[in-house]
């Protein structure tokens, strides 16, 4: 019966005076709903079930297959044999990612209801606001600070005890924080809390993720985990341009459509809402240590996985609310990391993805720290993490997310291919001017790039990289800086091929331009933020030329940081792998 009959029927017994037909009536649409919720419900569980059965059934199975295997495999001659769960790859890695799934059920669905919710009300707010008013004393603040330096010292004293040249690399951080407390837009507004601790976890988490061995191999086994996933792209880029220009490895059509595959992936998972379930905790997490603004640090967040024109999608709503200060700090973020997008095409060039994954995951907290250094916050923000609600999707099914995620990516390579080509034509016009001066002088190979990579020399020097380097990583730094970094991965890939760096070199170089701080980016971020909010845009471009430098000055601590941790017989293996590739695939890198 449908809802017009229903109404119909009932008001026929209302004008008829059938009490009991009203009630009957009544009762059938109370009772109706309920039948359908609970059979709905029903219906959810038993699904749900049986999901999990199919998992335990299947687990159970691949369990008795790996003992299987595994044994006749140990007592075997082989050389190679592998004895142990090798949790990066095969059984191990199918545990590993059980194990987190079902510790998050166990944790959302049973310990944090019963368990964690009356020990946060009981203990740990309570402890959060005592500690929140003590840690605000400037004493406190003092001690705490003196504690941090000592464990610093002693940690880097043991840790380069064998190679004393790496506190070489402490100069470039320490001059970059001076030069941001000169060049602060307000000194006297500047917390020092939020500095201090967004700079001492970009070290801690480089510690974790470069020099803990565990932590090392977690991040190996990301790093070859997303490479793997992002090389899928090729048989999609082999079956529309064929396999001569995906074999010679020609950039646009070889290295680019990578973008539309993430792109593909990435709409589908905020579509689904796990990315920003994922981004509002890790947004949540920042904000707690840094005591940023719960915008800021999302944002921020977001960076380490989107590219910097999505991230403040997410915060679209709010961005006519932000003060300069946040404004700032979404733009240094920005600038700071790379998106998952462009990871295939460093990754093509020689760069190790674990080295790009750390330096984004540590310029996370590093770019809210140097922001609020160069630009603190002077005004009161309008939004709390109790008042925002991420911006969800606007697509209508999966299948609508999946398309518009491959289409939305096609102005983003595009906007690639437009300004590397730009850019890399208006530099050589820039040489040949600078080389036509020389020639009337008497000079030769004398040009733009050359002369405007000198101008980085200390700063590569003091980052950590060995003296006989110092020219030529500075003028993949220059590079970076005037063109972009895709055209820096380029040429540090050839340097790799041709045995002209030092592993070394090569890792600080990696940490050094893994970011979107170009000429061509800050033009997109400025247009795309203006176009999210146009009444905000007189602000956008007074701080977007000092975001430009804070997301420069972030990657160049990173790669400080990393010359502290790197040590050289690892990062001598990660190189001679991809040399070993090269050399078996015969590729050559080419631009068109």
């Amino acid at each position: 019966m449908t809802e017009k009959e229903m109404e119909r029927q009932q008001n026929n017994a209302y004008e008829s005076g059938d009490v009991d037909n009203i009630q009957s009536n009544f009762e059938y649409q109370m009772r109706e709903p309920n039948v359908k919720s609970r059979f709905k419900q029903t219906t959810h569980t038993v699904l749900k079930v049986a999901a999990h059965l199919i998992v335990a059934g299947y687990f159970a199975y691949a369990t008795y297959h790996y003992i299987d295997v595994a044994n006749n495999d140990c007592n075997s001659n082989n050389p190679n044999k592998l004895c142990g769960i090798q949790l990066c790859n095969g059984y191990g890695l199918l545990v590993l990612l059980l194990g987190f799934v079902y510790f998050g059920f166990f944790y959302f669905k049973i310990l944090k209801p019963t368990i964690g919710a009356p020990l946060k009300r009981q203990y740990i707010y309570p402890f959060g606001k005592w500690w929140k008013h003590f840690s605000r004393k400037r004493l406190v603040s003092t001690i705490m600070l003196a504690i941090l330096l000592i464990l610093l010292m002693v940690f880097l004293y043991f840790d380069t005890k064998d190679d004393r040249n790496k506190l070489k690399s402490l100069l470039a951080p320490c001059v970059l924080i001076l030069t941001g407390y000169i060049f602060s837009y307000d000194r006297k507004a500047i917390k020092w809390r939020t500095v201090v601790s967004g700079i001492a976890w970009q070290f801690i988490l480089g510690v974790l993720c470069i020099r803990w061995e565990v932590g090392r191999k977690i991040f190996q086994c990301i790093g070859d985990k997303v490479a793997s996933f992002l090389s899928f792209s090729d048989e999609g880029s082999r079956f529309v341009y064929g396999d001569t220009l995906i074999n010679d490895s020609i950039f646009a059509f070889a290295i680019l459509p990578v973008i539309f595959f993430f792109s593909f992936f990435v709409s589908i998972l905020q579509y689904l809402g796990a990315m920003q379930w994922v981004v509002m905790r890790l947004g949540w997490l920042l904000q707690q240590v840094l005591g940023t603004t719960v915008c800021e640090s999302v944002t921020s967040a977001a960076n380490i996985f989107l590219g910097m024109s999505e991230s403040p999608l997410l915060i679209k709503p709010y961005l006519k609310k932000l003060t300069a200060s946040e404004l700032h700090s979404i733009m240094a973020s920005g600038f700071a990391t790379v998106s998952g997008t462009v990871l295939a095409a460093y990754l093509s060039f020689g760069a190790s993805a674990a080295h790009l994954i750390t330096s984004s995951v540590m310029a996370a907290p590093a770019a809210l720290a140097f922001s609020k250094l160069y630009m603190p916050e002077t005004e009161e923000s309008q939004t709390t993490s109790k008042n925002i609600q991420l911006e969800k999707s606007e697509d209508s099914s999966i299948l609508d997310a999946a398309s518009n995620g491959a289409n939305n990516a096609v102005p983003i390579v595009l906007g690639i291919i437009a300004n590397i080509v730009a850019f890399v034509a208006f530099v050589a016009f820039l040489n040949a001017i600078v080389n036509w001066f020389s020639f009337l002088v008497g000079l030769e190979n004398i040009d733009f790039e050359w002369i405007f990579s000198k101008l980085f020399i200390p700063l590569v020097w003091a980052m950590g990289v060995p003296n006989k380097d110092c020219d030529i990583v500075a003028k993949i730094v220059a590079t970076k800086s005037i063109i972009n970094e895709f055209v820096a991965y380029e040429r540090l890939g050839e340097y790799i091929k041709n045995g002209q760096l030092e592993a070394r070199s090569i890792g600080i170089t990696t940490f050094a331009i893994c970011g979107f701080a170009n000429p061509g980016a800050l033009g997109i971020l400025i247009g795309s933020l203006s176009a999210m909010a146009p009444n905000r845009r007189y602000i956008i471009t007074s701080v977007a030329m000092r975001a430009f430098v804070v997301g420069s000055i972030v990657c160049f601590v990173s790669a400080s940081s990393a010359g502290l941790l790197l040590q050289e017989e690892e990062e001598s293996r990660i190189y001679a792998k991809f040399l070993n590739v090269t050399q078996r695939k015969n590729i050559t890198i080419a631009f068109v």
